[in-house]
């Protein structure tokens, strides 16, 4: 079978891998989908993730779905051979239709699809055949096709965020700084959560026309205009980038809250923290998600217009112009590759 595989900085390989076989608790899911994340990115390019280094080949992929192909041994409770699943990237992770916060995603020694902060590496979902355990796998309702719900995982991540303000949102003027994938998703995810008002603000024009499809009332393209201050009642932060968290300090309103929702570069990093002092602004950190993705998978069920946020899908053997294509933000939001032919088309 063929997998997306990184040896070293800019050292991006598709491969042939033995096929597995599916162990007692286990199946093997042909993947379909595979959605290419911002860590994706900065693994092929760099060969590091932030703090986590590569030192040994890596499968990438954590965003997938597919269709259960082989069930493992005295397995009752996989779902049959044919069944279109998400998968939960995650170890340990929340049970299948749990509600309330587990802490799950926080707790130490944990391990995440195609990560290199294991030794062993824990190899990722970008492959035609992956062994998955049944317990992270999220059955998908008739009528989601496969090319949507491949936005589970990063949806997911949002809804955990969106969470994290409470109830801050309802009623609210939200502004969203960044609207790449997860910025797209995070609009769609706040008008879900009841915000009054949403508008989307990034330097490219393509990411501004995904946000108003998935439901923005406003735009700002920052490369021609600035934002008003204090106006906002929540910011939420999804570009992951300094600059965007220091206009988010400024927009938001004294008494508002702010979501660091994009992933700043690790080390400190230069923020007016006085102004947040003086304006008494909250500061929310989210990180993965905990219980959120069955909810995601229903939210992408009941609206179909989220499928506005995949532009472009690539065959897997050409691994190499997805992920050009994916680092332009300027031309795509989110990138996916086609693994296995969809039996949804």
């Amino acid at each position: 079978m063929r997998a997306v595989t990184v040896h070293a900085p800019g050292d991006l390989r598709v491969e042939e891998f033995p096929t597995p076989e599916p162990a007692r608790g286990e199946v093997l899911v042909r993947i379909v989908y595979g959605g290419i994340c911002g860590s994706d990115l900065h693994y092929a390019q760099d060969a590091r993730n932030g703090n986590y280094r590569v030192l040994e080949p890596l499968v990438l992929g954590h965003e997938v779905v597919g269709v259960v192909s082989d069930v493992g041994a005295d397995t009752p409770a996989a779902p049959p051979v044919g069944t279109r699943v998400a998968i939960h990237p995650a170890t340990p992770s929340a049970p299948a239709g749990a509600t309330g916060a587990t802490g799950l995603h926080l707790q130490r020694g944990g391990t995440y699809l195609g990560s290199a902060s294991t030794q062993p590496h824990t190899q990722g979902g970008f492959v035609e055949l992956l062994r998955v355990g049944v317990d992270r796998l999220r059955v998908l309702p008739d009528g989601l096709p496969l090319r949507r719900a491949v936005l589970a995982e990063p949806l997911a991540v949002v809804l955990h965020g969106v969470s994290r303000l409470g109830d801050r949102v309802r009623g609210a003027r939200v502004l969203v700084s960044g609207a790449g994938p997860i910025g797209a998703l995070a609009v769609a995810a706040l008008r879900h959560a009841g915000a009054e008002h949403v508008t989307a603000a990034d330097l490219q024009e393509l990411p501004l026309r995904v946000a108003s499809a998935v439901g923005a009332d406003a735009t700002v393209n920052l490369s021609t205009g600035g934002l008003p201050e204090a106006e906002f009642d929540v910011v939420v932060e999804a570009a992951g980038v300094v600059p965007s968290l220091v206009a988010a300090i400024r927009a938001v309103r004294p008494g508002g809250a702010i979501l660091q929702l994009g992933i700043l570069p690790a080390g400190p990093q230069p923020i007016p923290v006085s102004e947040l002092v003086g304006k008494e602004v909250a500061l929310f950190g989210t990180q993965r998600f905990d219980v959120e993705l069955d909810a995601a998978v229903a939210l992408l069920a009941a609206e179909p217009g989220l499928a506005a946020v995949v532009t472009d899908v690539y065959e897997i053997g050409d691994a190499a112009a997805a992920f050009a294509r994916a680092a332009d933000s300027a031309q795509s939001s989110k990138t996916v590759l086609a693994v296995s032919p969809d039996p949804d088309a």
